[in-house]
């Protein structure tokens, strides 16, 4: 075995948990997703694949295509930070004027539409730019400096997405008991619509 498919292993692994741990626009939905126990498994997929699929883009080196093409992310960027806004302003509506059966029962979440929250996941992940800045261009250009094992580097960064989404989206389950309270629930939907309002307005302010 080359002895240096560990290291760049755990180098993709370290690199590619760095970049998506920071709270953001995709990783409230996935903790807010995995509160309610709605759609849980959809939600970490979808994110792990897209995740996977770009970092594949980018250790192939598809990172100089984006960049040759600068005003696919200008209107990724209006469409994302658009999106952002706007559901940065429904979760400060829930905030401020929570639904009734807001809060967990011992049966789960309320019913919700697992389609709406799939699509909301696809665009959350696809419609931001620092997707494609983080893994096709920066975990990219990464990837090349390890030559030969630039798959094996890409594969950890893979594992570290996998891993991450799943102990977010699976481990946000054990909020349950404080989520009991509708309090809580406002608490979680002030920070998401903080975090989501935030990402548009930086968004739309660079792209503009």
């Amino acid at each position: 075995m080359n002895s240096g498919i560990l290291p760049a292993a755990g180098a993709g692994f370290g690199t590619g948990l760095s970049l998506i741990v920071a709270i953001g626009a995709q990783n409230a939905f996935v903790l807010r997703q995995g509160a309610r126990r709605q759609a849980v498994s959809a939600v970490v997929g979808i994110c792990a694949a897209s995740d996977a699929i770009l970092i594949t883009l980018g250790v192939a080196g598809l990172g100089a295509v984006v960049t040759a093409w600068p005003a696919a992310l200008t209107a990724v960027g209006l469409a994302g930070g658009g999106f952002l806004t706007c559901y940065g302003l429904l979760a400060a509506r829930r905030a401020l004027w929570p639904p009734a059966g807001q809060a967990l029962t011992a049966g789960g979440a309320p019913a919700g539409s697992a389609r709406t929250a799939v699509l909301t996941c696809l665009a959350l992940t696809w419609l931001n730019p620092h997707v494609y800045l983080d893994t096709v261009l920066l975990l990219g250009s990464v990837a090349a400096d390890h030559g030969s094992l630039r798959w094996v580097f890409g594969l950890g960064a893979m594992l570290a997405s996998l891993t991450w989404f799943a102990g977010l989206g699976y481990g946000a389950r054990l909020l349950g008991g404080l989520l009991s309270r509708p309090g809580m629930w406002r608490a979680l939907d002030a920070l998401v619509a903080a975090t989501m309002l935030a990402m548009g307005a930086a968004l739309l302010a660079r792209t503009l």
